[in-house]
């Protein structure tokens, strides 16, 4: 067994919203983190999903597909070490599997185990060297109910971040290249784009991080990622950087935080290339005070503000 419970089929009508009791991680600086507080309606989907996940476990439980959900519908209700341990159990059984060293990697960011990350991924990408392209089913579908994203993408774009995250922003750079190359359609391209570019303006590189931007135009068709493609609207100069701050989206809390945090964060490094650092820590404490402490963004505004001078 990689859990020593199952998780009880939820009922909507006793579901309550959790309190925020349970520490889930701890920040740069060493601040617990809690786990986040869901609606009733999101935690019974998230628990119905997980005690799926363990139901099909639990009937093979060396199905490497069966321990992969496993680990994934445990980190989406932020049991994030409980995750890595079962995709930890999962590599000792698979020990050369790219798509465990994969999620696993992502769940070292997560935690802000950015070295344990990159050790990941290293493995990740060499045991997946050469394969053909392996789509990645998603755990939360799109609007369009079509998965996007593929395993060797995952492995170099989360790199790169790891990278980022630890202000190595040439290694970044040399990741997120490596993941162009797996790019198959807009939303891959402009979620890689938008971070190779700002490793790119951290590392002096103004010219190379410019002319990457001529790959993004108006006319691309982005399902999933548009704060990312917003993002990069506004370093075209087509998007004016208040907009971004200001959310049009549906009235769920969760992805409101999440889409300020992944959209302030680059208003913020817009600002910070501009010269105006009062404006970009401005910016960044309001990302910090999201709930969204998971996302990327925020772990990123974490990070600079955690290194300002």
């Amino acid at each position: 067994m990689l859990l020593g419970c199952h998780p009880d089929k939820p009922d909507p009508k006793n579901v309550t919203v959790k309190t925020r009791s349970e520490v889930a991680a701890y920040s740069i600086s060493g601040t617990p983190l809690y786990a986040n507080v869901r609606s009733p309606e999101t935690a019974v989907k998230q628990m119905q999903a997980l005690a799926e996940a363990q139901e099909n476990y639990d009937q093979d439980t060396s199905n490497i597909d069966f321990i992969i959900w496993l680990g994934r519908r445990t980190a989406y209700l932020q049991r994030y070490q409980q995750a890595i341990d079962i995709f930890t159990r999962g590599l000792e059984m698979y020990p050369n599997s790219a798509r465990l060293y994969r999620h696993r990697g992502h769940r070292y960011i997560t935690i802000r185990k950015f070295d344990l990350a990159i050790a990941d991924f290293i493995k990740a990408a060499d045991f997946i060297k050469d394969s053909a392209l392996q789509i990645e089913p998603d755990g939360i579908p799109n609007k369009v109910n079509i998965p996007l994203s593929n395993t060797q993408f995952n492995i170099y774009y989360h790199w790169g971040l790891a990278h980022y995250l630890r202000r190595e922003y040439a290694l970044s750079t040399a990741a997120y290249e490596q993941c162009l190359k797996h790019c198959n359609n807009d939303d891959l391209i402009t979620a890689t784009i938008d971070w190779m570019y700002m490793a790119l303006k951290r590392d002096g590189r103004d010219s190379a991080a410019v002319n990457l931007l001529s790959r993004i135009s108006l006319n691309m068709n982005v399902i999933e990622n548009d704060s990312y493609y917003q993002r990069l609207m506004m370093y075209k100069g087509f998007v004016h950087p208040d907009s971004l701050l200001q959310y049009k989206g549906d009235a769920d809390p969760d992805m409101k935080y999440l889409a300020l945090a992944t959209q302030g964060y680059g208003v913020a490094n817009w600002f910070y290339s501009q010269g105006d650092s009062l404006q970009s820590k401005e910016i960044l404490n309001q990302v910090l005070a999201t709930d969204s402490w998971a996302a990327f963004g925020y772990i990123a505004a974490e990070v600079d503000l955690y290194y300002w001078p």
